[in-house]
């Protein structure tokens, strides 16, 4: 942008008397204005060089290099400047030429004042008006610039930070499980010695709350490393071909064991089979079974049922508990939420809410999906819908089987 304050402007023309008249005039109608003449296009050149006028004004028809030539150097060398060229009466051809080279307006001859100097003054405001609009501009790429160097730190902070507390959990979970599997082990023990020695009621309690509370850290760590696992994407599915009928059963066999068998009923039929990680998809099921059990009243039932659609097998849990409330469904999934202000059942705990977490990530691993349905005071629906088995070789398949039908529903009392 210019240095100077007040407008500098250049005026070129081989018209000795016009040079000395033009300044004259500008000087009387602006309020301040700075002026540098020049008799050659070629002299014009070097004032160019050296200094950045705010409009330059030139006769067109000059001897030796002449307005046009003289138009076409301050592009190069100057192509913000406006420049206006004087041209004689008739010229118009000339005067389109001009404006197609670049000029900024032409004036003819013979010049009239007022006129000249209202489209000098136009020019100045137009270029200093660009020359502010540039300098914002950059100054607006600068701050962008600076905000998005700031983005990036700050990211890069975020991610080493989360790949901290992922390292951190790890070893911790990792660090924190022998212990734990060491003090399950000789708790047994000492149990199965107090009811083979019979010694002290007193003794056999505390040894089961304490069998109680080891196993409760055994799941929470557990979680903790697979959690930490799933965030490093280090976590590992082995996937077989496998009847989920028979995988239901055993789950629900495994969590009713000691409390009595669930009322089952399950259709004859075919296997219904999928390619999952037995031990993974269980470790849902049994997620979403504690998580009814926890938030049931007691004696209510909780319903499994196992349905195969079209192409897809749906394990749904309903429970008839406290229910969720809407604001907190699109949440629930989430690493370590809880539902706010509602509170397990007696003898429950709440975990690190990272159970349905996990769920979730365990059923993305397997192409399916699971879904929630829940009203207050009335419980919840989790869906898990995992996709069929298709066996390649088969190539003609039973439109019949992929109609809704209801493979098994099991009901637990607790």
């Amino acid at each position: 942008m210019s240095t100077h304050e007040i407008p500098y402007v250049l005026i070129v023309d081989d018209d000795t008397a016009l040079l000395e008249a033009l300044p004259q005039a500008l000087s009387l109608r602006l309020t301040a204005v700075e002026v540098d003449t020049s008799d050659s296009a070629l002299h014009a050149l070097d004032l160019i060089r050296e200094h950045d006028y705010d409009a330059i004004v030139s006769d067109i028809k000059m001897p030796g290099m002449d307005g046009l030539a003289l138009l076409a150097k301050v592009q190069e060398l100057r192509p913000d400047t406006p420049t206006l060229l004087i041209t004689g009466h008739g010229e118009h051809d000339l005067a389109v030429q001009a404006l197609r080279g670049g000029a900024y307006d032409f004036i003819q001859k013979p010049i009239d004042r007022d006129y000249m100097v209202a489209a000098l003054n136009r020019a100045i405001q137009t270029r200093r008006l660009r020359l502010q609009l540039a300098d914002q501009q950059r100054a607006l790429e600068l701050h962008a610039l600076s905000l998005e160097r700031i983005v990036e730190n700050r990211t890069r902070e975020l991610v080493e930070a989360n790949a901290s507390k992922d390292k951190f959990l790890s070893m911790v979970a990792h660090e924190l499980k022998t212990p734990i599997t060491t003090l399950k082990g000789r708790t047994q023990l000492l149990q199965r010695r107090v009811t083979r020695e019979g010694l002290d009621e007193v003794v056999s309690l505390g040894l089961n709350d304490i069998e109680r509370s080891i196993n409760r850290l055994h799941f929470l760590v557990n979680d903790l490393l697979d959690a930490s696992l799933i965030q490093t994407n280090m976590f590992v599915i082995h996937r077989r071909r496998c009847d989920l009928v028979q995988l239901c059963r055993h789950i629900l066999d495994e969590y009713t064991s000691g409390s009595g068998p669930a009322l089952r009923f399950e259709a004859p039929g075919e296997p219904i089979e999928a390619e999952v990680d037995a031990d993974r998809i269980g470790q849902v099921l049994l997620n979403l079974l504690s998580n009814a059990h926890k938030y049931s009243p007691k004696g209510y039932p909780i319903t499994v049922t196992l349905q195969q659609i079209g192409f897809e097998a749906i394990i749904s849990v309903r429970d008839m508990g406290v229910g969720i409330p809407p604001g907190d469904l699109e949440h629930i999934f989430d690493q370590y939420y809880r539902v706010p202000e509602v509170d397990a059942q007696a003898g429950s705990r709440r975990g690190l809410g990272l159970g349905l977490y996990i769920a979730h990530k365990l059923v993305e691993r397997h192409a399916g999906r699971i879904d929630v349905q829940s009203v207050q005071g009335e419980g919840s629906v989790f869906s898990v819908s995992l996709p069929l088995f298709v066996d390649p070789t088969t190539e003609d398949v039973d439109t019949t089987k992929l109609a809704l039908h209801t493979q098994a529903v099991w009901t637990i009392m607790h």
